[in-house]
């Protein structure tokens, strides 16, 4: 590493003194200004431990600083970042992969602002229909009084039910629970005792009453109250009380709308149907703005277009309209720049990928104009098929040459040639790494010898060539029309790893949706996907793999716990009893910051232990339950090595590479990497009997090089013991080392959708008109 320069007041570089954040030892880095910098290493190496959890959080800290007084008290409550100092720092943006909570009235429109800029060609320069009085842009938004169908509520749908799905077995009577949508336990009861009170039977079978009753029953409005007899069990009193009637129809309505449990609003959900407004026709707006046009089309038709079709739509005929519908292209640019095209504005957010959302706000950055900041961006590359890493790479050098320094956390071996100076962190993962092995201009990473990443960075020698496994048999998926699918049919070869290739959008993922146990040949499906584990500290890796439940019972098995007459359930974070009361067993306090997102600090009793301080006098071979879940997977495989029913859980997840990361570690501080390879760690502990089909969507997206091999590992032992594995993925190493590649494409969207090449990859990597090709013949070369 070069040695340190004393800061100057002209010093072009951040300084970095003493970072201790997560497993980082004590680092000191310096990393250049006005660059395109590289933080990588190994998964859990602590690179974004660097980059976010001290550069970034450190710029965030002085901004809340520096904005208004009331922010100290936060810091205070929020921590400032382990780090002795940082010099020459920047202000700072994030554009991190971590979903913020998107609604479904979040679009790729309002992402990017783009809406607005459609909104105002639409009202300023539109085709009003005669007499029409202008609207004002917010007249166009379905998020606004002033735009929304009233019907809907700029949502585009409706829900309704039918007395076939309130009541799925009309055999039944009320009382035996001929109304499945009711809730169970005393209300279900209470509701019944109210219907008996009403005079309506609940012994007779649904299908015996008269059709005004049942309809009455189901979907009244009406909620009269009545004074109920219970009639229950003869040994206990049982009061009369005033009950209020609530038809099953409204009780549905009420929950789904109106619940804060996920698990009640599901449950209603299944009674519920969705269907398009029948007042806005779906396009969520009032029919004021839609009878407005802009060459001959309506606002929501504009919004439906791929971008890369808005793109080219007509420009006005007026100055005005000129003005705006260039204002509009030139917003769209950066997006197709992107690879993007194939979206539209009206794309609903929660249904884009990370590395889409991500990108998303990349672009919209462009346009910002912001200059002298540092942009810190977590695996932009993260499902970008190699043809898109190009333009990936276009768009970071713009934000450079506009005069900001762009630090990116990465695995891709592209970008980090592509980048101007890397920071390699290490060796491995956890305890093992938190060291800078190099800062420097990239070339030079060659001679650390202990840097896992210069391995893979300046190898170029050709894939190791594998017999290709024969197929047991095939299985046929379609004809799909789904999305841009249309009438596709593929074949997925059984008993052998198939890996699904194509550029973003090209209809991979609607592909192998398609793949269910229903299908003849399959056996047993199991979708591993990068989805949370769980939403709330409260799941974590030992609470998610069922470790938990033996560690409870080894710490409820001991003399201590036994005298103090603590069961199992004591040593549980999310019950009372064992747990701290203050945070709820939960570690961390939740801290409302007035005009930013909501953000948790350790809790100031328990200090993150969960527990009080009476259960963590138990302790169990010297260590008590909160120490124990701080172990690294690795530190509790020693630890609890003679404990066979816990030693195979963790082996299994030392096995998938993720030995680093702590048994406690909160759901949320997972990767989507990380939590997909926790299910599949959990899948592999299973004793599997029969025939199972493996669905994995981009398994390598987030990992390291080194940590691609491990999982290869994995699934070639899965494919080994005679199961099925099909893989969606970006990393032409994985794709070389598949046994049968399906080439989707040939672009995305409406220009994607048609399988475009099929075979072993050595076939697939020479058809000409396919965009994985080049990228897979350049992998199987060691380009």
């Amino acid at each position: 590493m070069h040695a340190p320069h004393p800061a100057t007041p002209h010093d072009q570089y951040v300084r970095v003194r003493g970072a201790r954040e997560h497993n980082l030892r004590d680092v000191d880095v310096d990393v250049p200004r006005d660059v395109l910098a590289v933080f990588t290493g190994v998964s859990g190496s602590g690179k974004s431990s660097l980059a976010f959890g001290t550069i970034y959080a450190e710029a965030q800290r002085r901004y809340f600083e520096s904005v208004a007084p009331y922010a100290r008290r936060l810091i205070h409550q929020v921590g400032a970042p382990k780090v002795g100092e940082i010099t020459g720092l920047p202000p700072a943006v994030s554009l991190e992969q971590r979903r913020s909570a998107p609604t479904s009235r979040s679009s790729v429109g309002t992402v990017t602002n783009l809406s607005n800029s459609l909104r105002m060609l639409y009202s300023r320069a539109g085709d009003y229909p005669p007499g029409a009085e202008r609207l004002d842009s917010d007249a166009f938004s379905p998020n606004t009084a002033a735009g929304a169908c009233p019907r809907c509520h700029g949502l585009g749908q409706v829900h309704g039910t039918t007395e076939e799905l309130l009541v799925p077995d009309p055999s039944l009577s009320v009382r035996d629970g001929a109304i499945a949508a009711w809730p169970g336990a005393w209300q279900g009861k209470n509701l019944r005792d109210i219907l008996d009170a009403l005079g309506y039977d609940v012994d007779r079978p649904w299908r015996e009453l008269p059709a005004g009753q049942r309809e009455w029953i189901l979907f009244t409005d009406e909620q009269p109250v009545v004074t109920v007899h219970p009639v229950r069990d003869a040994d206990r009193i049982q009061r009369p009380y005033q009950g209020t009637y609530m038809s099953a129809e409204r009780y549905v309505r009420k929950t789904f709308g109106d619940s804060k449990s996920a698990t009640l609003r599901a449950k209603a959900e299944r009674f519920l149907t969705t269907s398009p407004c029948p007042v806005c026709g779906g396009s969520r707006l009032r029919p004021e703005a839609l009878a407005v046009t802009f060459a001959g089309r309506t606002i929501a038709e504009l919004a439906a277009l791929p971008l890369a079709e808005l793109a080219s739509a007509p420009d006005g005929t007026t100055p005005t309209a000129r003005v705006l519908t260039d204002d509009l292209k030139s917003r769209i640019g950066p997006v197709l720049e992107l690879g993007l095209g194939y979206l539209s504005l009206d794309r609903p957010t929660p249904t884009l990928s990370a590395g889409e959302l991500q990108r998303l706000r990349l672009a919209t950055q462009l346009r910002s104009g912001l200059f002298g900041v540092v942009y810190v961006l977590d695996e932009p590359s993260a499902g970008l098929h190699p043809a898109d890493t190009e333009a990936l790479l276009t768009v970071l050098a713009r934000l450079r040459a506009a005069g900001n320094s762009v630090f990116v956390v990465e695995h891709h071996l592209d970008v980090m040639r592509g980048a101007d100076w890397i920071v390699d962190v290490g060796p491995l993962a956890g305890e093992h790494g938190g060291q800078v092995l190099y800062s420097g201009p990239v070339p030079g990473l060659a001679d650390v010898p202990a840097s896992a990443t210069a391995r893979y960075l300046f190898d170029h020698s050709p894939a190791p060539v594998r017999p290709v496994r024969a197929p047991r048999g095939q299985l046929k998926v379609g004809p799909v029309n789904r999305h841009n699918l249309r009438g596709v049919t593929a074949e997925f070869p059984l008993g052998v790893l198939t890996a699904v290739t194509g550029v973003s959008g090209s209809g991979k993922s609607t592909l192998i949706g398609e793949i269910t146990a229903d299908l003849p040949g399959v056996g047993r499906v199991v979708s591993v996907d990068q989805r949370p584990i769980g939403r709330t500290p409260r799941s974590n890796l030992a609470t998610y793999t069922g470790l938990f439940d033996v560690v409870r019972k080894e710490f409820a098995a001991t003399d201590a716990a036994r005298s103090r007459g603590y069961g199992v359930g004591r040593f549980s974070f999310n019950v009372a009893g064992g747990r701290c009361e203050t945070c709820q067993g939960e570690g961390f306090v939740s801290v409302e910051l007035l005009f930013l997102p909501s953000t948790y600090t350790p809790c100031p009793d328990c200090g993150g232990a969960r527990y009080n301080p009476a259960t963590l006098e138990v302790t169990y071979r010297g260590r008590n339950i909160a120490q124990v879940l701080d172990l690294t997977v690795e530190g509790a495989a020693e630890f609890f090595a003679d404990t066979p029913a816990v030693a195979r859980s963790l082996s299994t997840l030392v096995d998938v590479g993720l030995g680093y990361l702590r048994l406690g570690q909160p759901a949320t501080e997972l990767s989507g990497g990380e939590a997909q390879r926790i299910k599949l760690a959990s899948e592999l502990q299973r004793g599997r009997r029969g025939h199972t089909l493996y669905l994995l969507d981009e398994p390598t997206s987030g990992l390291h090089p080194a940590d691609v091999a491990v999982l290869m590992r994995q699934l070639h032992g899965l494919v080994e013991g005679g199961h099925t594995v099909v893989v969606v993925e970006h990393d032409m190493a994985v794709v070389a080392d598949a046994d049968w590649v399906i080439d989707l494409g040939p672009g995305g969207g409406e220009a994607g959708g048609r399988i475009v090449a099929t075979g072993p990859p050595a076939g697939v990597a020479d058809v000409v008109g396919s965009a994985t090709a080049p990228y897979l013949s350049r992998a199987r070369r060691g380009g």
